[in-house]
């Protein structure tokens, strides 16, 4: 059984920087496909960033957000500059055994529990 645990989450003023890890368990880390995912109050979980041969990223958050992995600590982050209130969400980290790293939360067999961000105006 996989296990992600996210962590790095806090409440941040509008500008600022964060980076979220999520670190794996349980699995052969290297083969898999790994996305990160956000929810906000009252909607739908929704693709942030995805990394497997290559990285993907959702058009909100292009040109802001980095996506990498560290195979020998089965982790991966998400390094989050220039924060708006628009991006205070949970924050969810997932796994594809399959390899691959769409923005489709369905492709996504394994989850964590989240780490609040709030970015304050």
């Amino acid at each position: 059984q996989v296990q992600l645990v996210e962590s790095g989450g806090g409440l941040i003023q509008a500008g600022g920087s964060l980076r979220l890890s999520c670190a794996a368990s349980g699995g052969t880390f290297n083969r898999y496909g790994m996305g990160w995912f956000r929810q906000a109050p009252g909607k739908e979980r929704e693709f942030v960033a995805g990394i497997s041969w290559t990285t993907s990223y959702a058009d909100s958050v292009k040109g802001r957000f980095t996506m990498s992995r560290d195979n020998a600590k089965n982790t991966v982050y998400l390094q989050m500059n220039s924060l708006e209130p628009e991006d205070t969400a949970v924050y969810y980290c997932a796994a594809d055994p399959r390899g691959t790293s769409t923005s489709r939360v369905e492709a996504y067999a394994y989850w964590g529990q989240g780490t609040q961000v709030t970015v304050s105006s």
